[in-house]
């Protein structure tokens, strides 16, 4: 028998990155597992690297009607939710004075209004004694260049983890955040060109105290703890950043 046999778990970005990894390691240990991504390609490939044990599923966190439509599929599929991991985010490293409205909005959007009404829409679907996880960011406590409208969005994540543990603390939910530094999954090689991507990595491992990146595994078990281990803790943030927002 699994550790996690029976649970149930909603992964919103499970695609690529730490979400996949999270899928993949809560899978080996029992869960039924449901993953969101928007783009053919990713999905695609989750469904082959997670097989029939999990649900690949299109949806945009940034569309209210695709978060009601994912209710409704999570509702049908698995009647009530153990773990809620809101994962799904975007970043666009970009100069504070180069930030168009257009690009403030995605990332508002996509990394702060849709975890919001994700947490909303399947909160009512959850069993007591579940959890929600969210995802935020060293970026939320570091004046880190490039990055300021996402690291607001982060930061509103931060704050969301707070209220939402003290408001759906009578319904039995906990509700916490991973706070990941820099992590192996391809993101800067997939928004920067290459020579930018490679002085970025050298930089960033040269300025953490460990001297590396973390991997998507090292954040998944950090998601596996705080969804059923830490029974006592709820609207805490759990950094997995090599030090880098304590040293």
């Amino acid at each position: 028998m699994k550790p996690y046999d029976g649970k149930k778990v909603v992964v919103t970005g499970g695609t690529s990155g730490i979400g996949l990894a999270t899928a993949k390691l809560l899978l080996d240990h029992g869960a039924r597992v449901l993953v969101t991504g928007r783009t053919p390609v990713t999905l695609d490939q989750a469904r082959e690297q997670l097989g029939g044990g999990a649900m690949v599923v299109e949806s945009d966190t940034a569309s209210l009607t695709d978060i009601d439509t994912l209710a409704d599929r999570v509702k049908s599929e698995f009647g009530t939710l153990d773990l809620l991991f809101a994962n799904a985010g975007v970043t666009r490293p970009t100069p504070f004075e180069a930030t168009a409205e257009a690009l403030y909005d995605e990332l508002l959007t996509v990394n702060a209004k849709g975890p919001y009404f994700t947490v909303q829409k399947l909160a009512p679907l959850m069993a007591r004694g579940g959890a929600v996880v969210l995802t935020t960011s060293v970026a939320n406590v570091k004046g880190l260049p490039m990055v300021s409208a996402y690291s607001a969005s982060k930061a509103a994540l931060r704050s969301m983890t707070r209220t939402l543990a003290r408001e759906l603390l009578p319904r039995g939910i906990r509700v916490n955040a991973v706070s990941p530094g820099p992590i192996d999954t391809g993101i800067l090689e997939r928004t920067l060109p290459k020579e930018a991507a490679e002085r970025t990595r050298a930089q960033m491992t040269e300025n953490n105290p460990m001297k590396r990146f973390g991997h998507p595994e090292e954040v998944a078990k950090a998601v596996m703890f705080l969804a059923f281990e830490a029974t006592f803790t709820t609207g805490a943030e759990m950094p997995v950043d090599g030090g880098a927002s304590q040293l």
